[in-house]
């Protein structure tokens, strides 16, 4: 079954516990337009949940929460449409209306707006499965980001690496390690030693120790008197 059946199966064996309650959801899923020119109707609060209830029931529809977040409910007329976003609306739910093919759509696309319909509604159960839902794609987004943080921090260093080698080695063949003042050989031969090494790994391997900003600044000198020495 879709996610949307569960909820429709969860809704439908609801039963309100009050008469005026019961008219409500049975008017929405019959008479959802004349429901709404009858004020005594949908008076009470309880019995605005329960014709929203029944007119999810009838119309509704909601995606798979673990393939994207949406919910809506079909209306024949626009201004029946118009009319339910305002009810809506009283509830803090952004609702947007979208014409397909003759009919008025209301539609929900927001993960947070959807679990409070869910809740105003009282479809407790599938409020607790999109929350879980919810939880764990946004932990997955997360360590999605920080991996490919991480990846791109990686790729960064390793370019920065081969490049300060490259002057290095170039220093070393075409100048001689010996012509450098004593700071840039010893961090010239560090990083040819030990490639993969971070900025502040190498700071660690040098006596005294030197902060990445140091390590930084000498290797950019090395850089820079390839440079020259090419030109």
């Amino acid at each position: 079954m879709s996610f949307s059946s569960d909820v429709k199966t969860e809704l439908s064996k609801m039963m309100p516990e009050k008469e005026h309650c019961v008219r409500a959801e049975l008017a929405a899923f019959l008479f959802p337009e004349e429901a709404l020119d009858d004020p005594e109707l949908v008076r009470r609060p309880c019995c605005r949940k329960a014709y929203l209830r029944g007119l999810f029931l009838k119309a509704g529809s909601i995606s798979d929460p673990e393939k994207m977040y949406h919910l809506e409910i079909s209306c024949e007329k626009k201004d029946f449409a118009i009319r339910l976003k305002e009810m809506l609306s009283a509830y803090d739910l952004r609702s947007k209306i979208v014409d397909r093919k003759g009919h008025y759509v209301v539609y929900l696309k927001d993960s947070g707006q959807i679990a409070d319909f869910l809740a105003l509604i009282q479809a407790h159960k599938s409020l607790l499965s999109l929350e879980n839902t919810m939880v764990v794609k946004d932990v997955r987004n997360t360590v999605n980001r920080k991996v490919n943080c991480e990846t791109a921090n990686i790729q960064k260093t390793v370019s920065a690496s081969l490049s300060q080698i490259g002057a290095i080695e170039y220093i070393r063949d075409h100048i001689g390690f010996e012509k450098l003042p004593e700071s840039l050989r010893e961090i010239a031969r560090l990083r040819l030693e030990n490639p993969d090494d971070s900025l502040q790994r190498l700071g660690e391997r040098l006596n005294p120790p030197v902060g990445k900003s140091g390590v930084n600044h000498r290797l950019r000198k090395l850089k820079k008197i390839a440079e020259e020495e090419e030109l």
